[in-house]
């Protein structure tokens, strides 16, 4: 116990020490809250390939798949709540210890949480938008119409998936009918960035901008081996700003740590709280 307690103590100066500290963050933060993770502890990757989003507003067949499961496993991530690592970076944020928060989370609990200034780089699966006339609905308005709409997968019992998916074999949605917009009658797309597509513009300048204008980035859950997440740790190196993580397992940035708790962040985090608040007192 006394080795990671003192890196925690060398981490906390480390978060002293910087004014405008960037942080950003990964499904290993939100595993606590029930949520699974996509990677093991090696940064591999686990499960069958994720569905692809130009494959998504293409091919109807590939959207039935996606709703089928996404009925499944919603209530895994509607009943997930912040656990203690959200809770403690927004007390950290509020007492001035973090500037701003990159997630690369989809599940909305950062907000739930109290983090103010934050960029969800790749959305919110708790919103859906239409493709044709980009009307907007809150994704648990869906529940109750695709559960009246496909009976026979209400209060099925699969293994819950990373991102509100679900362990849903193919045979059983040849009859599933995927909701369609109250306006239009257009195909439903959750306002997530899915696996080929590119995370848009405007965010991606403003989370750059906040990358560019902080003094130091912390990696809390993620294994960096998506690249939109890898690539703050390549623009903190190249500018010569310090990078600390926290995650439990190796990371695609393990060669640009300057200080490294293979620790989770649920525990680690509260207790980072802890130790500021006495170094303040």
């Amino acid at each position: 116990m006394d080795a990671p307690l003192s890196t925690e103590v060398e981490l906390a100066r480390w978060l002293a020490r910087h004014s405008r500290v960037l942080v950003l963050t990964g499904a290993g933060l939100s595993t606590a809250s029930g949520i699974p993770g996509y990677r093991d502890k090696d940064g591999v990757r686990r499960g069958r390939t994720p569905i692809q989003g130009p494959e998504f507003r293409r091919d109807e067949a590939t959207r039935r798949r996606y709703w089928a499961r996404s009925m499944v496993g919603w209530p895994t991530m509607a009943s997930a709540v912040p656990n203690a690592g959200h809770r403690a970076i927004a007390e950290l944020e509020a007492a001035g210890h973090l500037h701003c928060v990159i997630t690369q989370n989809v599940d909305g609990l950062h907000q739930r949480a109290g983090s103010k200034r934050l960029i969800e780089l790749h959305g919110n699966l708790h919103q859906v938008t239409c493709l044709a006339c980009q009307a907007r609905y809150s994704r648990a308005s869906l529940q109750p119409r695709l559960e009246r709409d496909n009976p026979e997968l209400a209060n099925m019992l699969v293994q819950p998936l990373p991102d509100g998916d679900a362990a849903l074999e193919p045979d059983a949605l040849e009859d599933f009918h995927a909701p369609a917009c109250a306006a239009c009658g257009g195909a439903l797309m959750p306002d997530v960035v899915f696996f080929g597509d590119n995370v848009p513009p405007a965010r991606t300048a403003h989370a750059l901008a906040e990358m560019e204008a902080a003094d130091a980035l912390l990696v809390v859950g993620t294994s960096l081996m998506v690249f939109s997440g890898y690539r703050f740790c390549r623009m903190a190196a190249a500018a010569g700003k310090p990078i600390a993580a926290i995650n439990a397992g190796r990371t695609r940035a393990d060669d640009l740590l300057s200080l490294k708790l293979e620790l989770p962040a649920q525990d680690v985090l509260p207790r980072l709280v802890g130790l500021l608040s006495a170094q303040a007192a």
